[in-house]
């Protein structure tokens, strides 16, 4: 057999199992994604990553809080200031801010620096319950996919759910059930309108951030976040 046959067999095998694997991929997020709709996800990739590099630092202990609660034990107040904080268009965008996109561009264009984040609360939830946390683009290409995914089969309201009860909010702490009762010695569904936007300002670096005991920065961010909960509009996405 020559040599040129030989590639041209192994080339075919490699192009064959190249669409296999892609083939499953499609069909194991479309039923996780559809599964995820009624079923709360037991856990995600960054609890299991955080629990390992807890593990291996001895100046952090091995901590996983988290409580499950449903939407409507979730209080208004941090529905909207999760949307003030991280997307304020999450009610009327379909997955992407292309808004904020084109204008964290001009930013950076401006001042040189790299682009800021501008991922919507569906970008987020889509990376926090199906991928790993990184920075390349292969990620960044399953996000985008996800997110179309999960705007296609998700309610708003279940987005918003999942999200909240997910999202990481201190070192082994993941969901505002758990955030509100460590810093507040409350439930989600009590929390004040303070006390949500401390929480949500903690975003995107919770792990260097303290609700409970926050510096100038932090509670700078919180009263603008206060401000513009007035103006996400209402908690409720049947409205």
């Amino acid at each position: 057999m020559g040599f040129g046959i030989l590639r041209k067999i192994t080339f075919k095998l490699l192009f064959k199992w190249f669409g296999i694997l892609i083939l499953s991929y499609i069909i194991l997020t479309l039923f996780l994604t559809l599964l995820y709709k009624f079923v709360n996800p037991p856990i995600t990739f960054l609890m299991v990553q955080r629990c390992f590099e807890q593990t291996f630092d001895d100046n952090r202990k091995l901590r996983l809080k988290k409580d499950w609660v449903s939407f409507e034990e979730i209080s208004p107040n941090m529905v909207k200031a999760a949307m003030a904080a991280e997307d304020n268009r999450f009610r009327n965008h379909n997955g992407f801010d292309f808004e904020e996109i084109k204008r964290a561009r001009e930013d950076a264009k401006r001042s040189g620096k790299r682009p800021r984040g501008a991922s919507t609360i569906s970008q987020q939830t889509a990376k926090n319950v199906f991928l790993w946390h990184g920075r390349n683009y292969l990620r960044k290409g399953l996000e985008v996919y996800q997110t179309v995914l999960i705007e296609a089969i998700w309610s708003k309201e279940r987005i918003m759910e999942v999200y909240l009860n997910v999202v990481e909010l201190g070192d082994g702490i993941y969901g505002v059930e758990a955030a509100a009762q460590h810093y507040f010695g409350v439930s989600a569904s009590k929390l004040s309108k303070r006390q949500a936007a401390l929480l949500a300002s903690a975003l995107p670096n919770p792990l260097k951030r303290n609700p409970a005991s926050p510096d100038r920065r932090l509670n700078r961010k919180a009263n603008r976040v206060m401000f513009l909960m007035n103006k996400v509009g209402s908690a409720n996405f049947e409205d």
